[in-house]
């Protein structure tokens, strides 16, 4: 099985080469490491260039996350398709071959997983343990971990990627899209696959939470799924408990 690997980057110099070292050191072999970078203007390229196992390196401006997440997946020459963005890294150098393991002992098409944020000292801020999917829970604001989550390419080619009208919760319309409505089959990881840092634009306060919320409520109104958008609210609230 082959795994490409998207990494998306923008003048990302200071924390992109952790991000590339982690993938170099998988002990899965039969990668294939991909960088979409939004036409950095630091030295994020000459960094990815010196990296012999980068397959491919495309650097272009772009209309936001998801447009990149969509240029690399047709990129992608994989069976499955997964992304690590350019401040994260795979929680250990086996973490592919166990995402790999559960394809291939699982009928599933998504295999998706746990992960930490960590700050800048690698310090656990946050713990995101996931559960196994039932139908019913992304209306009960409940979705993968995006950095560990992995799907197979075939999925992409029937379904579509990323709407890129979503500005932060473009991963939670596909999940929502591919999950719910399509019902793709899907294997949950019971481990660790991502170190993910804190910050990022779903991360940064007040202005981004109110955004993700208004945007999950459109990705239900343009997928014709009604929700109650009082109750789905509540259900966000809940989520808080992930930090402790």
């Amino acid at each position: 099985m082959k795994v490409s690997i998207i990494t998306i980057s923008f003048n990302a110099m200071v924390t992109i080469e952790k991000t590339l070292l982690s993938v170099a050191n998988q002990s899965y072999e039969n990668i294939e490491h991909i960088i979409v970078d939004g036409n950095s203007k630091d030295n994020t390229i000459d960094i990815c260039k010196s990296y012999s196992h980068i397959s491919k390196i495309l650097s272009e401006p772009d209309k936001g996350v998801y447009d990149a997440f969509n240029k690399g997946i047709k990129l992608a020459t994989g069976d499955v398709i997964g992304f690590l963005n350019a401040d994260d890294t795979f929680y250990n150098e086996n973490s592919i071959q166990d995402i790999v393991d559960a394809f291939s002992n699982n009928e599933a098409d998504i295999v998706y997983g746990n992960l930490d944020y960590v700050n800048e000292e690698s310090k656990v801020i946050r713990n995101w343990i996931s559960k196994p999917y039932e139908k019913g829970l992304v209306k009960k604001a409940w979705m993968p971990a995006h950095p560990s989550f992995y799907c197979k390419k075939e999925v992409y080619e029937r379904l579509g990627g990323y709407n890129d009208s979503f500005k932060i919760a473009g991963d939670f319309e596909l999940c929502l899209r591919f999950l719910e409505i399509n019902n793709i089959p899907s294997f949950y990881l019971n481990k660790k696959v991502v170190k993910m840092l804190v910050g990022g634009i779903s991360n940064s306060g007040l202005k981004s939470k109110l955004t993700i919320f208004k945007e999950e409520l459109r990705a239900f109104k343009i997928n014709n799924i009604s929700v109650n958008p009082v109750l789905f609210f509540f259900y966000k609230l809940k989520k808080v408990k992930q930090f402790f």
